[in-house]
């Protein structure tokens, strides 16, 4: 896990960078700030290397000449066009009852928001102390917007991993409506080749492989999906269309898009 970076900043946003500093420290990652004269593309471009950024709009991962930070407000119009019954996720995780439910792959949360704006009481779980940093500086500034405020108040952030989340709040007897479950790094079907527009990987997600070396293609959710069973009545896993099912488990019922399905697990006799 990477827990060292250089963060970059420019001096008007010093005492911002400061305070990003601390929480970052106190949550493993030592970070080294560097007062630059303009956080620009050209000096991104000439500085490759991952690193950290701060300006007017928060904090950012960079690398490669790119910035990425999970992107809340750029999902507005999604939210502003979705509803239970055009969105297949609202209905495999069965989102008119409002349920309570567990994110336990957190990535950018943009699924997390959506389920939130159509009602849902979101656990977001993410166990990297940078990605839970991005996020947690996104939440905030999503609550401070009037189009998001509603959703993002429905979403609580918890730094953990998910596995041991999990096994916790079965420990604790505790119950969730739903457990979903979107693995960063999903195992395809070996026989089938990967549609032309999915080839190349968003820029996002390049820079969150680059973050999340030491999971690579194993980091798969497998060890996820019996724990999730334990807590949640529904556990919804998200698969790339034509993706083996995860830990070899088949599903109950499925939901199907061009691109993606939705895989469902009922547990009939959890008691909530």
């Amino acid at each position: 896990m990477v827990s060292a970076l250089r963060l970059y900043t420019e001096q008007a946003f010093l005492e911002k960078a400061q305070q990003y500093s601390a929480v970052l420290s106190s949550r493993g990652v030592d970070v080294e700030i560097e007062v630059i004269e303009k956080l620009a593309a050209r000096f991104l471009r000439l500085n490759p290397e991952l690193a950290l950024c701060v300006d007017q709009e928060g904090l950012w991962l960079s690398a490669n000449g790119m910035k990425m930070q999970p992107d809340w407000q750029g999902e507005t119009g999604r939210l502003k066009r979705a509803s239970l019954k055009s969105e297949m996720i609202a209905r495999a995780c069965n989102l008119s009852e409002k349920p309570r439910l567990i994110d336990a792959t957190a990535g950018l949360g943009h699924d997390s928001l959506l389920m939130a704006h159509l009602g849902a009481h979101v656990t977001l779980v993410e166990r990297h102390p940078i990605l839970f940093s991005l996020l947690e500086d996104t939440q905030q500034r999503a609550l401070n917007d009037k189009i998001l405020h509603a959703a993002a108040s429905r979403i609580q952030l918890v730094f953990s991993d998910s596995a041991d989340y999990l096994s916790q709040q079965a420990e604790l007897g505790n119950t969730f409506d739903v457990v979903y479950l979107d693995p960063m790094f999903p195992q395809r079907d070996q026989n089938q080749q990967a549609p032309k527009k999915q080839a190349q990987v968003k820029k996002q997600m390049q820079l969150l492989h680059l973050l999340l070396p030491e999971d690579g293609e194993m980091d798969l959710g497998d060890n996820l999906l019996p724990l999730a069973q334990k807590i949640a009545k529904r556990v919804i896993v998200k698969r790339p269309r034509l993706a083996v099912f995860l830990a070899g488990q088949s599903t109950d019922q499925q939901w199907l898009g061009d691109a993606c399905r939705f895989d469902a697990y009922f547990q009939h006799d959890l008691k909530m």
